[in-house]
């Protein structure tokens, strides 16, 4: 209840705030409103003109990222359009990823992302690298720029530049379509560089070798005995162990029939549980000794599930993780969560999950707004690429006059497959 007065408290101090601004007209020349949404702009932007002095690496970093916008481009035309055709294949309900708000990449509004400081952190940065790009390549490209500033809404949301639209206009070519790439092109690179620091954090973790239950089979010894998830076994009969080692060699002395008395620990508590072997289920074949029905967590395999994520499928792993229960991957959701899974291995230092997760939402909001706008739909920065390209080359030919119609006849296409992916699952189940 506290967190919700002061989210109406902040609400309300903002509007009242921005309603006094915008009715007395404040600071015509520094404030402008976009609806609710207050743009505070400043035209002191001389720190973008130190870049200009490295004007080569630029142009060169900027022409690689064009190259790799165009492959993201191709790549995710491809997948959209598959897309629509699984959803017309399937028909899925309305629901989970299909819900409109979902397909938001908006922290507290999608609910696959947070409303935490790490997501809102990481939102921040994401933007703010993408519009930084595109006032560098200005420079770079002798386009001026006007203004720069951030975008208020209660709280900071994003960042803007406002290059000069005669220059930007005058501006043809391989300059201009590196300017439209650049923002695409940080956020690749800032993405992939988290992904990589990512990777590189989670190997100074070392995973507990405790015995820990991380879940029960239904029906069951554990699971009718009543033995909690994320319980810590501590002694079978009254012999200590220290590792899964130890528990599975007094194990294979049993037989189905075996009474036991496992005890083990659940928040600082022991607790003893008697237990009646049985069989092991018939999908797990060749054990002759008696089975409690519990699963355990194995830090180490996660961790290599982690460390092959450089893999094309360990990267789709990667980019599911919001959104999937599978077993499977599960585990994985350490990286973004904060689970019970985390006191599973020991940090390097206080804090560690905190710069963990900042790292794998830097990487998963970047990479996700780089593949966003590279969508050839006008006025994604993907879009802009794209009509540049085709004006360029019908310029050559002559046939300047249909570049108009082929960008828009592209780009509204695009937007029908979005709407598409929206709108069919509540179209199947009217």
């Amino acid at each position: 209840m506290d967190w919700i007065l002061l989210i109406i408290f902040l609400i309300a101090s903002y509007a009242v705030i921005a309603y006094y601004i915008h009715s007395r007209k404040l600071w015509e020349d520094r404030i402008t409103f976009y609806g609710p949404i207050m743009a505070i702009k400043t035209n002191r932007i001389g720190f973008f003109d130190k870049f200009a002095a490295f004007r080569t690496f630029f142009r060169i970093y900027g022409t690689a990222g064009v190259v790799a916008v165009i492959i993201v481009s191709v790549f995710i035309t491809v997948m959209l359009f598959i897309s629509v055709r699984y959803t017309l294949l399937v028909q899925p309900e309305p629901t989970g990823i299909y819900k409109p708000q979902n397909i938001l990449l908006l922290p507290g509004i999608n609910e696959y992302v947070p409303s935490t400081f790490a997501v809102w952190l990481a939102f921040i940065i994401t933007i703010a690298v993408h519009e930084f790009g595109h006032a560098i390549l200005c420079r770079v490209e002798n386009i001026k720029v006007k203004t720069m500033g951030v975008l208020v809404a209660v709280i900071p949301i994003g960042f803007f530049v406002e290059p000069d639209e005669e220059e930007l206009d005058s501006t043809k070519g391989i300059a201009k379509v590196r300017m439209f790439g650049a923002g695409i092109t940080n956020n690749l690179v800032v993405g992939f560089s988290c992904f990589v620091l990512l990777i590189l954090c989670m190997g100074l973790v070392v995973p507990v070798t405790q015995p820990i239950i991380h879940g029960v089979y239904k029906d069951y010894p554990a699971s009718l005995a009543g033995i909690p998830p994320g319980s810590i076994i501590t002694a079978v009969n009254g012999v200590s162990v220290e590792s899964r080692a130890d528990v599975s060699t007094i194990l294979n002395t049993t037989k189905p029939g075996t009474t036991l008395t496992l005890t083990v620990e659940k928040d600082s508590v022991s607790s003893d549980y008697p237990l009646t072997l049985t069989t092991w289920p018939g999908d797990i074949p060749d054990r002759s000794s008696g089975f409690m029905g519990v699963e355990y967590y194995d830090g180490t395999a996660v961790l290599g599930v982690v460390n092959g994520m450089l893999s094309p499928i360990g990267f789709f792993q990667f980019l599911i993780v919001p959104f999937t229960n599978d077993s499977g991957i599960q585990f994985l959701r350490i990286l973004a969560f904060e689970t019970p899974d985390m006191t599973y291995y020991r940090v390097p230092f206080e804090g560690f999950w905190g710069i963990v997760h900042l790292l794998f939402w830097c990487a998963w909001i970047n990479l996700n707004v780089g593949i966003f706008n590279a969508i050839p739909m006008v006025p994604l920065d993907g879009g802009y690429i794209f009509k540049e390209g085709v004006e360029r080359l019908l310029d050559r030919r002559g046939l300047m006059k249909y570049s108009g119609y082929i960008t828009g006849a592209v780009s509204y296409l695009m937007l029908v497959v979005l709407i598409s992916l929206i709108a069919l699952p509540y179209l199947f189940h009217i």
